[in-house]
């Protein structure tokens, strides 16, 4: 299998691995809900690994085609996937996402929205080739992160933060191998790092200095993708095709 050609199955959608689990086990609800966990996470991990090279983009989908923050991500993950052939995953959704497989959609790249089943219903944007469907949050952010060789965070809100500072703490704590951690947009990230620097490093001291190398922010493209050329865990002399440990 050449570049990121992937063999194509079936995708079960949220509802057939629901249906499929109530058929196993019947009434015991605790019972399903964990086959559904377990077998969408396997499914969404099982996908992932027959892509080559993996850049994951998370960022707000509340931004407009026309915010700079929007035209940036475009340019980058269009370079992402022509330049280095990278597939892009993103949550399938609008906004940052959609910029992230928008480009990699123009660069007749993969691009994999991961989505999401939510209670106001996330609509998949048109340029995602690839949908890789969840129910539950926490098997997403697992799946989006097992096969990615760069994490790239653009602005957003919660959501973004909090996988942000996840995938931090599985790298500090080592529970994930170290893979770069790119903060893209220089004008949104820099108040946040001035804040971990004067709060957490300086007033309270719960994290060293040195932890901020943690991630890279960054306005430009090419820093990136000179990141993003020398990062490829599945070629690695010991193996490794995961960045969970």
């Amino acid at each position: 299998m050449e570049g990121n050609e992937v063999e194509k199955y079936k995708i079960l959608t949220v509802d057939d691995i629901r249906n499929a689990c109530e058929m196993r086990y019947g009434k015991d609800g605790e019972m399903v809900e964990v086959c559904q966990m377990t077998e969408e996470l396997k499914q969404g991990i099982d996908r992932l690994q027959k892509f080559s090279r993996v850049a994951t983009i998370y960022g707000s989908a509340r931004l407009s085609e026309d915010n700079p923050n929007y035209i940036q991500v475009e340019k980058l993950a269009y370079a992402l996937a022509h330049d280095l052939g990278y597939a892009i995953i993103t949550g399938g959704g609008g906004g940052i996402m959609e910029a992230g497989n928008r480009g990699a959609h123009r660069a007749n790249g993969s691009s994999i929205g991961a989505t999401i089943t939510l209670p106001r219903e996330q609509k998949t944007n048109k340029y995602v080739t690839d949908v890789i469907p969840f129910n539950y949050f926490f098997t997403r952010k697992v799946a989006l992160r097992y096969s990615t060789e760069v994490a790239i965070y653009c602005p957003g809100g919660f959501g973004t933060l909090d996988e942000l500072f996840e995938v931090i703490t599985l790298i500090q704590t080592k529970k994930m191998n170290k893979i770069p951690v790119i903060l893209f947009g220089t004008e949104f990230w820099n108040p946040i790092d001035k804040l971990i620097k004067n709060l957490l490093v300086e007033e309270y001291e719960t994290i060293e200095n040195n932890e901020r190398g943690l991630y890279l922010i960054t306005d430009d493209i090419d820093t990136v993708l000179e990141i993003a050329a020398a990062a490829d865990l599945k070629k690695v002399e010991n193996g490794i095709t995961h960045t969970i440990r």
